[in-house]
């Protein structure tokens, strides 16, 4: 009975079974690596804002939403093409005297493509 081929067997599973152990050997390296390069950013980044630093309420308490109906403004009506700083300027929308909320018609949701039937 020849034993070359037993001989070549047993290297070849020696080396099947380093070949896993190399890589796990890499891919430990490769994250070692990633957490030495994380804390070097990290060391270089501003440090986190202490309690004492932190936003706090208002004396008043928290601020509640306000809702308010708004005029729009009214574009100037010019023969010149009006760039976006020559419509509103500084100025700003003015109350509206009605407070109620708009409503979309019956039926209608106020989108359009929304997949219903619509107002008919």
């Amino acid at each position: 009975m020849k034993t070359e081929w037993m001989d070549i067997a047993a290297e070849r599973s020696v080396l099947a079974g380093i070949a896993p152990f190399i890589a796990g050997v890499v891919v430990v390296a490769v994250l070692v690596g990633a957490m030495w390069l994380n804390s070097r950013v990290r060391a270089g980044e501003p440090r986190r804002p202490l309690p004492e630093e932190q936003p706090r309420l208002p004396e008043g308490g928290p601020v509640h939403e306000e809702r308010a109906n708004r005029e729009p403004d009214e574009i100037p009506k010019s023969e010149l093409r009006l760039t976006p700083y020559e419509v509103h300027g500084n100025m700003g929308s003015r109350p509206s005297t009605s407070q109620e909320r708009p409503r979309w018609s019956k039926g209608g949701s106020g989108s359009f493509g929304s997949g219903g039937l619509g107002a008919h």
